[in-house]
């Protein structure tokens, strides 16, 4: 058995041997091992003294938790720690030849004629458990998805590169800039039918909004996707999710960037949700991502690999590419709540921001003894958007008084714009221009259907495809 290809649920990867002293575990645990000639990463069964029986590999163990514990990764592929009091007997199945080199980069052949390119920047949708801590790191290669999801060989002939593996939390503007160059360059000089960008869940609806704004035209879609569950787990959705992400990027007639994620718990459908219109509404159900005030782009069937459109109006594929990559770090989103400090608005001013979105009350309110705060920003040549907090539904700032002061303080209204959009969106503006008023004509400009007139009831939860 060759530990760099584990087959208990999915494919594993290691890169060194590890001795027993490296290992991390206790005198009692390697003594246990050592008596039984068997090692860190050979696969094992262990009978309990209670008449519990085990099989799988042994893990090293994390930097934290009970020394005195063994861990095995069992074949379901969840991890157990085991105190080594309970253990009756442990029994070597096979041993482990690690391999030390590299995967050398893929010489498949698959059936599909379309090239899809793939970005990895990180999250749990590219993974492996990190044995020093006990959580997942990303990795990313053509390779790994290959032999992940034998399925993409149908779909694409896949091209993929690591630009930066992090956690979607450590995502900032600047590294927006970075995929948006990246995404230009794979266009010009590789020209796939479209992108796909694995990243973090948290935050890729801000990164997918900021590409939406980045890139304006383009010969295919853009598409993110990602994982709320890693693939070492049973329950994962990475696989399923890759496969819609490279069916809309073969398939989709549309240049925009979007999000494809599950379209309900189950394993049955996957939505296509408009980058800057998706926010994700929960911490861990597979359907956690929502498209806010319209349906989704489409939906897919990642069984037919069929993609079925949802909507007419969209961003028609492009022989010309335009891409501006800029975005300012001199903007802050800030979540009004009651008692609110005023001098909470100043501090940005103070450090030089030259936007500013707020999350205010319903139709777009905050406390009135803020209004004069907001208006001195205004004066002072910062742009101060309003969105709301409902996300559903649109602001107006023309039904209530403070609304209505709030516009004659020169606050300006983000319509039906997501908070998270509106934010991103004035980080774009204030990359391509400083002047104030160019700023604001920028940002009130509709430019990738972040915002619009109505909002239909259909588009509230308790549509068809909420369920």
């Amino acid at each position: 058995m060759e530990v760099n290809c584990v087959k208990l649920k999915n494919s594993h990867r290691l890169w060194k041997t590890l001795t027993m002293e490296d290992s991390g575990y206790s005198p009692r645990v390697r003594e246990l091992l050592e008596s039984n000639g068997v090692k860190v990463f050979d696969l094992v069964s262990v009978q309990l003294k209670d008449g519990i029986n085990l099989r799988g590999i042994i893990l090293p163990r994390p930097s934290t938790g009970e020394r005195d514990a063994l861990v095995l990764k069992l074949e379901n592929g969840y991890n157990v720690g085991i105190l080594v009091d309970r253990i009756k007997e442990i029994r070597l199945e096979e041993e482990a030849h690690v391999k030390q080199e590299q995967i050398l980069e893929s010489t498949r052949k698959t059936l599909a004629k379309a090239k899809v390119h793939f970005i990895g920047t990180g999250g749990t949708i590219a993974s492996r458990v990190d044995y020093a801590t006990g959580a997942v790191y990303p990795y990313f290669t053509a390779e790994e998805l290959y032999s992940m999801i034998p399925e993409l060989e149908e779909i694409a002939l896949i091209e993929s590169e690591t630009i930066f593996n992090i956690f979607s939390e450590d995502m900032t503007p600047s590294q927006w800039s970075q995929i948006a160059r990246k995404i230009k360059q794979v266009f010009e000089q590789n020209a796939p039918a479209g992108v796909v960008v694995a990243h973090g869940t948290d935050t890729m609806h801000y990164s997918a909004s900021a590409i939406a704004f980045a890139v304006q035209k383009a010969p295919g879609p853009i598409v993110f996707t990602g994982a709320q569950r890693s693939s070492d787990r049973p329950s994962s959705d990475a696989s399923l999710n890759v496969i819609g992400a490279t069916i809309t990027a073969v398939d989709a007639p549309f240049a925009e960037s979007v999000i494809v994620m599950h379209g309900s718990v189950n394993d049955d459908k996957l939505l296509v949700h408009r980058g800057v219109r998706a926010r994700k509404m929960h911490t861990s159900r597979r359907d956690a991502f929502i498209s806010i005030n319209e349906l989704p782009l489409a939906s897919v069937d990642p069984y037919s690999k069929k993609l079925s459109l949802l909507t007419k109006e969209y961003k028609q594929k492009s022989n010309d590419l335009e891409v501006y990559p800029e975005f300012s770090e001199k903007v802050a989103l800030v979540k009004f709540y009651p008692g609110m400090d005023p001098s909470i608005f100043e501090f940005y001013r103070d450090k030089g921001y030259h936007g500013l979105v707020i999350e205010g009350t319903g139709l777009g309110h905050v406390n009135s003894k803020l209004i004069s705060v907001l208006g001195g920003l205004v004066k002072d040549g910062m742009v101060v958007v309003m969105a709301s907090q409902c996300l559903w539904g649109s602001i107006n700032m023309n039904v209530y008084r403070t609304g209505v002061e709030l516009l004659r303080a020169g606050v300006l209204p983000a319509g039906n714009m997501l908070p998270e959009t509106s934010y991103v969106k004035l980080s774009w503006v204030f990359g391509q221009t400083t002047e104030v008023e160019e700023a604001v004509k920028l940002f009130k400009k509709n430019i990738a259907f972040e915002t619009s007139e109505r909002n239909e009831y259909k588009f509230y939860p308790g549509a068809w495809w909420w369920q």
